[in-house]
């Protein structure tokens, strides 16, 4: 007796799988940004934890967005526009899966300045602004693909220079505080490394960025 073969669903109907799993990532992930941004204004333990404990639901809807990609690549062998929107799906896909794991190293940050004694009204540095950009920068890299629109994720480009800017005015701010007052090392050093975080979310949003430019124009595009 011979049994038949389960067929693949259309490809349409897997493209559209896969975009509501990738955007449900894509949610998941700009929120967790939005969480690590508050724990540095106002450093809490139950949103720490959360954060950290929340990480393997993004590892493992990555996973499974990889699998989906390799899946339709397999049986439907997908061609031009598709091709590419499968290309910059398996490749955003791991950015965002990137900036995940960023905002745990924030968690975690936090959380080793509260344990020396410090709070976020102890930090030489005001994050307000710089988070802000960040969260502007992410937000829009996740619209231009969304919309399938070039032009704003060129546009976020000129953005990441004035996060730059802001790391470069944490370190000077860093530097400056450890001269006046060396005793708090700790809060200090600990307070660079999380500018030099959100500085690397905001170069993920940008990666993602190039990655929307490839899907729309079938160009590679590298920012400086």
């Amino acid at each position: 007796m011979t049994t038949r073969s389960s067929h693949p669903a259309p490809l349409d109907q897997e493209l559209t799988n896969l975009n509501k799993e990738f955007l449900k990532l894509s949610t998941m992930v700009e929120e967790r940004v939005q969480e690590a941004t508050q724990l540095i204004a106002s450093p809490d333990p139950t949103l720490i934890e959360s954060l950290i404990d929340g990480d393997d639901e993004v590892d493992e809807l990555e996973v499974k967005i990889e699998g989906l990609c390799i899946r339709i690549l397999a049986l439907h062998q997908p061609f031009a526009t598709d091709l590419r929107f499968l290309i910059s799906v398996i490749k955003i896909n791991r950015e965002l899966e990137r900036i995940s794991d960023i905002t745990v190293n924030i968690a975690m940050r936090i959380m080793l300045i509260m344990r020396i004694g410090g709070s976020g009204e102890d930090l030489p540095f005001d994050f307000t602004d710089m988070s802000d950009r960040v969260r502007v920068i992410l937000r829009r890299s996740i619209d231009s693909l969304i919309n399938r629109n070039a032009e704003l994720a060129r546009a976020i480009f000129d953005k990441d220079e004035d996060v730059d800017n802001a790391r470069n005015q944490c370190y000077e701010m860093v530097t400056e505080a450890l001269k006046n007052c060396p005793q708090h090392p700790g809060v200090y050093l600990n307070t660079y490394i999380l500018a030099q975080h959100l500085e690397r979310i905001a170069d993920r949003a940008v990666n993602i960025a190039e990655e929307v430019i490839y899907l729309v124009e079938g160009k590679v595009t590298r920012f400086p």
